[in-house]
């Protein structure tokens, strides 16, 4: 299992505060004859509908020296654990949750901006500092 990333518990006290459960602290998935830890499960009752919202996030910090290849690491773990939540549980959405600064600096770049469309790469965007969910991109 790999280490925890260092937004991790900033990502999950932001979801809480969205009304979020935490239901899994990684997520688990074997699939394709590997084993995968996705880092957050969760699930949301939604009142009015009677039924249960569920979601898994990645989290990644962005604070290594290159914010390209840590893109493109994230972009490939996101990928992989897409396909593998498609079989596996397909009524979990898949997150990908990035600080404010890294949005605003890296990912409204051209090339970020359409391998994110090009792939539907969903974002959670969040203030490590508040944590706070900033913003849901669907």
């Amino acid at each position: 299992m790999a280490a925890k990333d260092i937004f991790h518990d900033a990502v999950k006290r932001a979801l809480e505060k969205e009304g979020w459960l935490i239901t899994n602290d990684p997520l688990f998935l074997r699939f394709g004859g590997l084993d995968m830890y996705i880092d957050l499960g969760a699930e949301k009752v939604l009142a009015a509908e009677r039924n249960q919202e569920k979601i898994a996030v990645e989290v990644k910090s962005f604070v290594a020296p290159s914010t390209t290849t840590e893109f493109s690491t994230a972009l490939g773990q996101y990928l992989k654990y897409q396909l593998a939540l498609e079989e596996e549980q397909p009524e979990r959405l898949l997150y990908l949750a990035v600080p404010l600064d890294t949005y605003r600096s890296f990912f409204t770049l051209e090339l970020p901006r359409l391998l994110i469309q090009r792939y539907q790469v969903r974002l959670i965007v969040f203030d490590p500092e508040e944590e706070a969910i900033v913003k849901w991109q669907k």
